[in-house]
């Protein structure tokens, strides 16, 4: 669906067709009809429209007939039902100028356009990379919001797995991890997009521009490493926990097999008098307590010396 919207009287009004100095914006469902009338109405080359829907797409700009293309990724919410599966993932956004036009181009719902569009009315069309700068904007606030939530749920379920130890919050917090290694990698994507298109001008900032991008690019760095942070407490974490289960696992045979010690020796005392042969004392008035007996006081000392080893 092409959405087109316009700054008028400093109010964002959504108009039917593409005029001179406006913001053109493709949501879901994308269809192909769309792209072939857009590329021929705004002469946008028609691959810059189709490399949206490549939710692999890296973090890249290039420039074909005077049209400036642009990829950057954002984070959103994973909608899969497969339940290993992140939480999060990050999808492209393609933003194109024209040549009084700026395109953006989403194959996915995303927060960062939408904030974009609420904020839309405060922006100047004609200053069509100062609208990049703000969309990348947007993408970074998107990133540390995102960031923030995977913390609070971490420390949530790494709770319940103090209490719990079950299998349910060590698969979700497999699925944060995820969710964090898609996010450090399309970090260091934009990081390095925004790097190289600050060495070369691509967009033709302004000094003031340019001092805004490259706090944009410090922002980013600072997102990259709390992804990195969180990944590397989640991996220890994980991996502690995997030791404690495991060390569980062994006090728990050990207490198994400490018992089983302890009942086996009575069972095989048992068993030799319960023998057809000739057995010392079998005619005397007690000779069923003697086993029972010798058995108890078996048991009594096994079991104090496991105790005193402190395997129960």
């Amino acid at each position: 669906m092409i959405q087109y919207f316009k700054n008028i009287n400093n109010q964002t009004v959504a108009i039917d067709k593409p005029e001179n100095g406006i913001w053109v914006n493709l949501v879901p469902p994308l269809k192909e009809e769309e792209f072939h009338e857009l590329s021929e109405v705004l002469e946008i080359p028609i691959e810059f429209l189709r490399d949206s829907l490549d939710i692999d797409e890296r973090p890249r700009y290039e420039i074909e007939d005077n049209v400036k293309f642009v990829v950057i990724k954002t984070p959103a919410e994973n909608n899969s039902f497969n339940d290993s599966d992140a939480y999060y993932i990050t999808i492209p956004i393609c933003i194109i100028l024209t040549h009084n036009h700026i395109v953006t181009v989403n194959s996915f719902d995303n927060g960062a356009i939408k904030k974009f569009l609420n904020t839309f009315e405060k922006r100047h069309p004609d200053k069509r990379s100062m609208m990049v700068l703000k969309i990348f904007e947007k993408v970074v606030q998107n990133f540390m919001e995102y960031l923030k939530e995977i913390n609070h749920k971490r420390n949530l379920y790494e709770q319940k797995l103090y209490d719990s130890n079950r299998n349910e919050e060590l698969l979700n917090l497999m699925r944060i991890q995820k969710s964090l290694v898609y996010f450090v990698t399309a970090l260091r994507s934009n990081e390095l997009m925004m790097l190289k298109m600050e060495r070369t001008n691509f967009l033709g900032l302004t000094e003031e521009e340019r001092e805004f991008l490259n706090d944009l690019i410090v922002d980013t760095s600072q997102a990259l490493e709390m992804a990195n942070i969180y990944t590397n407490i989640l991996s220890s974490t994980m991996d502690a926990f995997a030791s404690i289960i495991s060390n569980n696992l062994n006090n728990i045979m050990k207490r198994l097999t400490s018992i089983t010690i302890v009942l086996m020796l009575p069972t095989l005392i048992t068993s030799i008098y319960g023998m057809n042969v000739e057995i010392p004392y079998q005619t005397t008035a007690h000779a069923f307590y003697i086993p029972v007996v010798l058995s108890l006081a078996v048991s009594i000392i096994i079991a104090w010396y496991f105790m005193k080893k402190k395997w129960f």
